[in-house]
């Protein structure tokens, strides 16, 4: 039994999405059978039965699973995966995939231990909207930008995105990238200049490189193809654009980058996307008040994207996330960024 009166990890599995529409629902609802009969599943998540909600050791082991498919070990499975162009009935997967997860025992127990890192790149939208509502503010247009919780850096690079909304549109025409159906209506983007952008994280990935980019991926569900279209566009410009992540905690780190020096006409913009369900609440406090002590020193202000997890305990759904600038939710997102939509 699980932390959740009487909830058993294969509760949550079904419970996950429900349904078995696609191959994720498919295999999770498998696996709770599985789990329940003492298969590989139950030796896979041993010692995860009390995991918190919030950490998603399925969605870990379905990255790591994918890891597999992605580079060529489990070729047999490629046709279950609509990214890689397979096009087999997903509730067959099972089969093929039960000796799949049994041969690779050990390398899934350890991707139990690694946080999804999606790093959509179309959740830089929300840093597009809540940056040009502190433009507008302050009327500064050089923009430093500082992300803790950055994975490969991709949030990091919104000025090389193509956005296109309701009756708007944002960054070069020329872009690999274009993130459409961003809506905002009423939305005015305002013009800026990054001068400075770095990022950090506790396990950084090398976006400009294969085995990065193949990483990534493989949190990126397989039958999301607009998704995995964007990811792969984004990839292109961080290989042109390289970006630097280093690897440290969110707290230290922010408080050591807010020391430096910065002139006058630079905004500071503290931005982050999905990361406090990952992060102790004793690692955002401290984050928080290392940007609320700089703010006397420097233009700063503090951007984030993020579901309101506190209001929802458990497995409870915490809903749409929000996007925040200095703590007031000025809109709604999709988990994924678009479409946006402002408080009213």
């Amino acid at each position: 039994m699980g932390a959740f009166e009487g909830v058993t990890l294969a509760d949550r599995f079904r419970n996950h999405f429900g349904h078995t529409d696609h191959l994720y629902g498919a295999l999770l609802a498998e696996m709770a059978d599985d789990w329940e009969v003492g298969g590989v599943t139950r030796e896979l998540f041993e010692g995860w039965d009390d995991a918190d909600a919030r950490q998603f050791p399925q969605l870990r082991l379905l990255a790591g699973l994918y890891r597999i498919v992605l580079r060529g070990d489990a070729p047999q499975l490629e046709g279950f995966y609509p990214a890689l162009g397979g096009d087999l009935d997903h509730h067959e997967a099972w089969a093929p995939v039960r000796p799949v997860l049994a041969a690779h025992v050990d390398e899934l127990r350890k991707s139990l231990s690694e946080a999804p890192q999606t790093n959509e790149p179309a959740r830089s939208v929300a840093l597009l909207v809540g940056l040009s509502r502190a433009l507008n503010r302050t009327g500064l247009r050089r923009v430093r930008l500082l992300e803790p919780g950055a994975s490969g850096g991709l949030g990091l690079l919104v000025d090389r995105y193509r956005f296109v909304g309701q009756g708007w549109a944002a960054g070069p025409q020329d872009s690999p990238l274009v993130v459409k159906r961003c809506e905002a209506e009423g939305f005015s983007p305002e013009a800026f200049d990054v001068v400075d952008r770095r990022g950090c994280d506790v396990a950084p990935v090398d976006a400009a490189t294969e085995v990065g980019a193949a990483y990534l991926t493989s949190f990126v569900w397989p039958w999301q193809l607009d998704r995995h279209a964007r990811l792969a566009a984004a990839l292109q410009v961080a290989r042109e654009h390289p970006v630097v992540v280093d690897r440290a905690r969110a707290s230290a780190w922010v408080a050591e980058r807010l020391a430096e020096p910065v002139g006058e006409d630079v905004l500071t913009v503290v931005w982050h996307s999905v990361t406090r369900l990952y992060w102790p609440v004793e690692e955002t406090g401290a984050m928080n008040a290392a940007v609320e002590e700089a703010r006397g020193r420097m233009p700063l202000t503090h951007i984030a994207m993020e579901h309101r997890w506190d209001a929802a305990p458990g497995d409870a759904d915490p809903g749409m996330p929000f996007i925040e600038v200095d703590g007031e939710a000025i809109a709604t997102c999709d988990h994924h960024g678009p479409p946006v939509t402002f408080q009213r």
